[in-house]
C-alpha cells in the first residue's frame, strides 16, 4: 500500500513523538512503515525534510547514536528546567573526569584511570556511571588480576547528543600527554563480543 509523501512524513513524525526513545530507520521500517514499500534512502530523505521543517521551532529533530528523536533546543534548557522541581543530579569532578577518561581511552581499567588521574577511583564512582547507564563492563584485561575493562554505551552517546565517539570534543590539553604516553601491557583483552554494546 502506498501513501502520499506528506502522510508518510507525518506518520514518522508521530512515531518519533510517541516512542519516548530514539528510533532508527530500521525500527521505523519494521514498525509504523511496515505496510509501505519504502527504502532506507527514502526514509532518510523524509527525516531530512522533517529536520528542516523543525529548523526554526522550539523542538528539533536530532540524530543520536540510537536513532532519531525530537528534543527541545539547547537554547531553552535553562528556562525549561523550571518545569521540574527536582534538579538534575550534579556529578562530582571525580565522576566526570573518570567518565571522560573512559570515553576517550576505552576500553580502560580502573588502574589505568588511576594512573592517569593520580588518585584512587572508588567503586562508587564507577557504579554511579554504570547506574546512569553511561558505562558498562565489556570484559577483563588479560593481566594479573584480570581487571574489568570499562567502555561507554549508546545511552552515553544519546545523552550527550552524539552519534559516535568521533564527535567527542577535543580533549583537554592537560590530559592529552597522559593518554598519549600510556601503553597497554599484556595480551589482548578477553572481552567476548566486545562490540555488542560498546560504541565507536
Amino acid at each position: 500500500m502506498a501513501l502520499p509523501t506528506e502522510r508518510l512524513k507525518t506518520l514518522i513524525e508521530a512515531a518519533l513523538f510517541v516512542a519516548g526513545r530514539p528510533l532508527n530507520i530500521s525500527e521505523l521500517k519494521n514498525s509504523v512503515l511496515a505496510d509501505y514499500p519504502v527504502t532506507t534512502r527514502y526514509v532518510q530523505l523524509l527525516l531530512a525534510e522533517l529536520k528542516q521543517d523543525y529548523s526554526e521551532r522550539g523542538v528539533e529533530l536530532k540524530e543520536v547514536a540510537s536513532g532519531w528523536r525530537f528534543q527541545a533546543r539547547q537554547d531553552y534548557a535553562e528556562e525549561l528546567s523550571r518545569l521540574w522541581s527536582e534538579r538534575a543530579p550534579r556529578y562530582s569532578r571525580a565522576v566526570m573526569e573518570t567518565l571522560t577518561l573512559i570515553a576517550y581511552r576505552q576500553p580502560i581499567t580502573r588502574a589505568e584511570i588511576e594512573a592517569i588521574r593520580g588518585v584512587a577511583v572508588s567503586s562508587q564512582i564507577v557504579n554511579t556511571l554504570k547506574d546512569r547507564g553511561w558505562v558498562r563492563s565489556i570484559g577483563h584485561k588479560e593481566v594479573v588480576g584480570r581487571p574489568e575493562l570499562l567502555a561507554t554505551t549508546r545511552a552515553f552517546l544519546d545523552y550527550f547528543n552524539l552519534q559516535s565517539l568521533e564527535q567527542l570534543p577535543e580533549l583537554d590539553p592537560e590530559l592529552q600527554p597522559s593518554l598519549a604516553t600510556m601503553v597497554d601491557e599484556g595480551s589482548e583483552p578477553d572481552v567476548g563480543d566486545k562490540n555488542a554494546d560498546r560504541v565507536s
